[in-house]
């Protein structure tokens, strides 16, 4: 370390020590001469210091760093035309609206002459008619109600579990009534089991909320009493077994049965089979609004949601993304409407639930065939086989609509055509219609 000072030092000493001399001049010569003065040049300018060099680096980066703006191309001219049409479209129907309007979607009126089936519709299994679907569950309600004037006790197992929705509050409260007639049954001497409580805590959980449990009581033989209680100032109501119910013991035990094995009366769907002439406007389809789970103005809002499907398309959506979108676009759907087109042109169709699997529709053309053996195949729209049986309508893109075609083995099909004359049952082509 002393070395490097010592070094360090000399070097200093020798900088500062001014020109050097050689040792063969004489004095004279070692006198510093003097230049000639010249004209003053122009000092060199200064370069920039390192703080400036540092701020322009900064600020070139920037530069760099800052987007391009990029020649719009085509599908941004589309995004850009469905914007500006949908902005005219909207000041156009909020011109036209009232003051008092404007703010609120305008009322939808169907017109069922331009659709291609007027509505879902459902067959009573209790009467055979067939209603649409917003007035099923009261012609139910009203078929039940006229089927208590013939059986009393058979309807009010209907209302039990038809009417009340929650099927384990329905499964609990009839074992309990179940349990009440299995003790009177059991011990048709003890008086006890004879009367129910209204104000029993067991009753008023299970079997008091239930719609339809008071008719089943006083159907299958009790009536309602007001009596005293040992050992309470007040009175309380009751349900006590008649005497003429009594003596019909085997009575209650068939209609326990009966309560216990009971099902829902459902409707069933309409399927509203058509068959049409051939025709190019086979894939054209107008559904009404019981199509889909929506009410109507929801449906008008999807109009206005364009704008933000073309926003979706040019984005990078990942896979969680788009099956989450998937998920919810099938769950839009209740019902899809079905065509079959034939070898010859003709054209069978008819309604579904969405979640129905494919197995549905081809159990639904094999009862349209002539010929029921007939084997045959169904392509979806883009010549996608259906193989599948148990895949639901909704997880296949069958819905709200879709046109199929069935195919099978030419010659087979010649023959069974050439025998038959058609494909389809004769029955069916007797009421083949035009498609509109």
């Amino acid at each position: 370390m002393k070395k490097f000072f010592q070094e360090l030092k000399a070097d200093l000493q020798f900088r500062t020590a001014g020109p050097g001399q050689k040792l063969t001049e004489s004095p004279r010569e070692r006198a510093p001469k003097e230049k000639p003065k010249a004209a003053e040049s122009p000092k060199p300018r200064q370069g920039p210091t390192n703080e400036a060099q540092m701020a322009a680096a900064a600020a070139l980066a920037r530069l760099e760093q800052k987007p391009k703006p990029r020649a719009p191309s085509s599908h941004d001219a589309i995004r850009n035309q469905v914007k500006k049409e949908l902005m005219n479209e909207a000041a156009a129907n909020d011109k036209e609206a009232p003051l008092d309007q404007k703010h609120s979607l305008p009322a939808v009126k169907e017109d069922p002459a331009t659709f291609s089936v007027s509505g879902v519709y459902f067959i009573c299994p209790l009467t055979g008619s067939s209603v649409r679907k917003d007035k099923k569950d009261a012609h139910i309600r009203e078929a039940i109600q006229q089927h208590a004037s013939q059986d009393p006790v058979g309807a009010s197992i209907m209302e039990i579990h038809t009417f009340n929705r929650d099927r384990e509050k329905v499964k609990l409260g009839v074992e309990t009534i179940a349990k009440y007639l299995d003790n009177i049954h059991l011990h048709p001497e003890e008086e006890k089991y004879q009367k129910i409580k209204l104000q029993n805590k067991v009753f008023q959980e299970r079997i008091h909320p239930l719609e339809g449990a008071d008719r089943f009581f006083q159907a299958v033989g009790f009536e309602k009493m007001t009596l005293s209680v040992p050992g309470q100032e007040d009175p309380e109501d009751f349900y006590v077994l008649k005497e003429e119910a009594l003596e019909k013991l085997d009575d209650l035990k068939q209609y326990k049965e009966q309560l216990l094995n009971a099902e829902p009366v459902r409707a069933q769907l309409n399927r509203q089979l058509r068959v049409f002439k051939p025709t190019p406007r086979a894939s054209h389809f107008e559904l009404p609004s019981d199509f889909f789970n929506l009410t109507t103005e929801e449906l008008m809002r999807e109009k206005q949601l364009r704008a933000e499907a073309v926003e979706k398309a040019s984005m990078l959506r990942t896979k969680a993304m788009r099956e989450k979108e998937g998920q919810r676009e099938m769950k839009k759907y209740n019902y899809t409407l079905l065509r079959v087109r034939f070898p010859d042109g003709y054209i069978l169709q008819g309604t579904f639930y969405a979640r129905e699997p494919v197995s549905a529709l081809f159990q639904f053309v094999q009862e349209a065939l002539q010929v029921d053996w007939l084997p045959f195949e169904l392509l979806a729209p883009g010549a996608q086989k259906l193989t599948d049986m148990n895949v639901a309508f909704n997880e296949c893109g069958l819905v709200p609509s879709a046109l199929l075609t069935l195919t099978g083995d030419e010659d087979i099909l010649a023959d069974v055509k050439e025998q038959t004359g058609c494909l389809l049952k004769l029955d069916l082509l007797s009421e083949v219609q035009i498609l509109s």
